[in-house]
């Protein structure tokens, strides 16, 4: 009797636990974010025009605008959460934030580490100087001091012309490209490589005498990166964001920062 009961309580047992196993079904990142109820975004806050803090200490910009309505369209709250950019994969992998979407350049070791999107913005890594400096060219830059955000594409774009890079006094390494900016107004670099689009909406929007090298060190274009193993939530927002530009959100947006649509989605 006492070997009949525990075969039957080994029976039950091993039938919960394929029942189990039966029943667990992996939710897909979309319906995972639509449980959570939000969509956090994560970025460099001090990157305009693509995402910065106003004069009222709110996050704005271009990439915000469209962030949101993505959420909007989603059925989720939109929160941008401001990391650390020189460890943004990581706030990526441990879950602190569901994409990296603020001026993210697209490159080949990026794209083997993470989802991305097709480019929606393109873009130029450029040097800024001083206008009364007396550099016109990137020649013109041999023995001095450049400045770049570190874990930034600048970094990149300069290992990727070995010749500038070895004309150069030194470089150095920032936080941000405001302090970067900063420091050139200042004499503390005598140039700073960094995004053509932050560059000329900086330059506009303060009026500091500074002008962009018309050479640039790289071409490149802007993504969004999810999860490695989030690729439905890449698609979901990249089918939301072509459905934008064909209803003519994104124009109105790109209008709104830019004075007209740059954007390369669906183009």
């Amino acid at each position: 009797m006492k070997k009949l009961v525990c075969a039957v309580l080994a029976a039950a047992t091993l039938f919960t636990l394929v029942g189990c196993k039966k029943t667990t079904k992996k939710v897909d990142a979309v319906t995972a974010l639509k449980e959570r109820g939000t969509f956090v975004l994560g970025l460099d806050d001090s990157f305009p025009p693509l995402g910065y803090r106003n004069d009222d200490n709110e996050i704005v910009g271009y990439d915000i605008d469209l962030a949101k309505e993505v959420a909007k369209r989603l059925g989720v709250q939109f929160k941008a959460q401001p990391i650390d950019w020189d460890a943004k994969e990581m706030e990526l992998e441990t879950g602190k934030i569901d994409c990296i979407w603020n001026g993210f350049t697209i490159t080949e070791d990026r794209i083997k580490a993470l989802s991305f999107t097709g480019a929606y913005l393109n873009n130029e890594q450029v040097v800024v100087v001083r206008a009364d400096s007396g550099i016109k060219t990137l020649a013109d830059m041999k023995g001095k001091t450049v400045a770049i955000q570190i874990g930034s594409s600048a970094q990149e774009a300069l290992d990727d012309n070995p010749d500038f890079k070895k004309s150069l006094a030194n470089v150095i390494g920032l936080k941000d490209n405001i302090s970067a900016l900063n420091d050139l107004g200042v004499n503390g670099v005598d140039g700073v490589i960094m995004d053509s689009i932050v560059a000329n909406y900086s330059i506009t929007m303060t009026r500091k005498p500074f002008v962009v090298l018309s050479q640039p060190l790289a071409n490149e274009a802007y993504g969004i990166g999810f999860r490695k193993s989030e690729p439905e939530l890449r698609d979901e927002v990249e089918k939301i964001l072509k459905e934008m530009a064909a209803d003519g959100t994104i124009n109105n947006i790109s209008t709104k920062w830019f004075g007209k649509d740059i954007s390369v989605i669906g183009k």
